[in-house]
C-alpha cells in the first residue's frame, strides 16, 4: 500500500488489488509529518495551530492572554525594513535610520546580516530603513550620499538629523542615533 499526502487529502493506493484508484480521506486540523509514514513513529501527528485551538475553544483565556502577550512584545521591538517614504511618518514616534546600502558591498552585506541576526536588540523606537543605494538616485542627491554604507538618521519629513558611515555592527548603528 503506498500512502500519499495531497491538497488537504490522504490517498491510499492498493497496489496489491491491481487497482490504482485512490480514495480521498478527509483530514481536520491535522499536520501528518513524514514521520507519521515510517513504521514506529505514532508520535508524528500533530495537533493543529494555536489559532486552530482557540477557534475550536479548546484553550482556555488564561493560556491565550500569555501566548498574546508574547506576540506583542516580540512584535513591540523596532524594525528593519525596506525602504518606502510613508515610511518616514515612524519619525514622529521614534527614530528612523536610513542605511544606504548595497547588494555588492562586503561590509553593507555584513552589516545588513548583523542587524537580521540581531532584530530583537533594534530598541523599539527605532526604525532602519534598507535603501537600494544603487536605485536611490533621488535620496542620495537629497542627503549627498556619496558612497554606500553611508547611514541617515531622517525627522517625520525627511530632513537629515545626522549622516555617518561605516557601522560595522547593529550595535555600532545604534550609538550613532540621536
Amino acid at each position: 500500500m503506498i500512502v500519499v499526502v495531497l491538497a488537504g487529502g490522504w490517498y491510499f493506493v492498493n497496489k496489491d488489488s491491481g487497482s490504482m484508484e485512490a480514495e480521498p480521506v478527509a483530514m481536520e486540523k491535522t499536520q501528518v509529518s513524514a514521520d507519521a509514514m515510517m513504521p514506529g513513529k505514532e508520535d508524528a501527528v500533530k495537533e493543529g495551530t494555536m489559532a486552530d485551538k482557540v477557534q475550536d475553544g479548546a484553550m482556555m483565556q488564561e493560556e491565550v492572554a500569555p501566548a498574546m502577550e508574547k506576540q506583542d512584545a516580540m512584535m513591540a521591538a523596532g524594525r528593519y525594513e525596506t525602504y518606502a517614504a510613508e515610511k518616514l511618518s515612524f519619525a514622529s514616534k521614534g527614530k528612523v535610520v536610513l542605511f544606504f546600502r548595497a547588494g555588492w558591498c562586503p561590509t553593507c552585506r555584513a552589516l545588513d546580516a548583523d542587524i537580521r541576526s540581531h532584530l530583537s536588540s533594534i530598541p523599539e523606537n527605532v526604525l532602519i530603513l534598507d535603501v537600494d543605494y544603487d536605485n536611490a538616485k533621488d535620496l542620495k542627491m537629497k542627503y549627498g550620499v556619496t558612497y554606500q554604507h553611508t547611514l541617515v538618521e531622517v525627522d517625520v519629513e525627511g530632513n537629515q538629523i545626522t549622516k555617518w558611515s561605516g557601522s560595522p555592527t547593529l550595535a555600532e548603528l545604534l550609538t550613532q542615533v540621536k
